[in-house]
């Protein structure tokens, strides 16, 4: 008899319907759950593939102007080359174009530092390759040109009028460097600012974050990087 009880009381239990869970809480677990994944992939993104800079000097006009934010490529150098006319992000770690670091709060530290804020770090700076490895960079001929190799330049994202230099140099690129300058000539501390180092002004190819891949804001400056190969396509290679 008291096996058919406990029979009864068990079947009983199983037909028991469970009790749901409150829709609200489903929702909040789910909508943590996408947060939480949203973030990692942010991390990943922005540690590996991609990551956003903030523009806060004119040294890049017309190209970047003041407050772009920018997409930088992280696998170039590395997966991919850096070339002569590219756009670059590097990591000034000689303190060559230091400025005063911008005030942040701590949420937008944490936004950074995940990737879903443009870096504002002063200690990174934007200029164009101009001069790879081997590469005999001087200024200037006779039409004011700056010479590659012997190749005189043409640069058409230079500043509106400007001058390409009205600093003469003659500097040979370091092996595992390359040399920079800005598009906006006159604002711009570039190489030029350390051609009479040992260096030459160069910068080391490993501190170079990566290359310009987009602006994203503005929306209405969307558009590339910045990036001009065409005007070195006839440079001859170093000797």
């Amino acid at each position: 008899m008291s096996t058919a009880e406990d029979s009864a009381e068990a079947s009983g239990q199983e037909q028991r319907p469970e009790k749901k869970r409150h829709w609200a809480v489903s929702f909040l677990i789910e909508l943590v759950v996408i947060v939480v994944m949203a973030v990692v992939i942010s991390f990943i993104i922005k540690t590996f593939l991609l990551r956003a800079f903030y523009i806060p000097s004119e040294s890049m006009q017309p190209t970047l102007e003041v407050d772009d934010r920018i997409v930088v490529n992280l696998l170039a150098p590395g997966v991919m080359d850096i070339q002569r006319g590219d756009v670059v992000v590097f990591e000034d770690t000689r303190s060559w174009w230091g400025s005063p670091e911008p005030q942040t709060s701590s949420v937008q530290e944490a936004l950074i530092f995940i990737g879903l804020a443009p870096d504002t770090s002063s200690h990174y700076v934007v200029k164009r390759v101009i001069g790879l490895e081997g590469d005999e960079v001087e200024c200037c001929d006779d039409d004011g040109r700056i010479l590659v190799n012997g190749e005189p330049i043409d640069e058409p994202y230079l500043f509106p009028g400007m001058e390409p230099s009205t600093s003469s140099f003659d500097v040979t690129v370091p092996e595992g460097h390359v040399w920079l300058l800005g598009d906006n000539r006159s604002a711009s501390a570039d190489s030029r600012s350390h051609a009479d180092e040992p260096d030459q002004g160069a910068v080391p190819e490993e501190d170079i974050i990566g290359r310009t891949l987009s602006i994203v804001w503005p929306v209405d400056r969307w558009g590339g990087g910045g990036t001009e190969r065409d005007p070195f396509d006839t440079v001859p290679e170093p000797q």
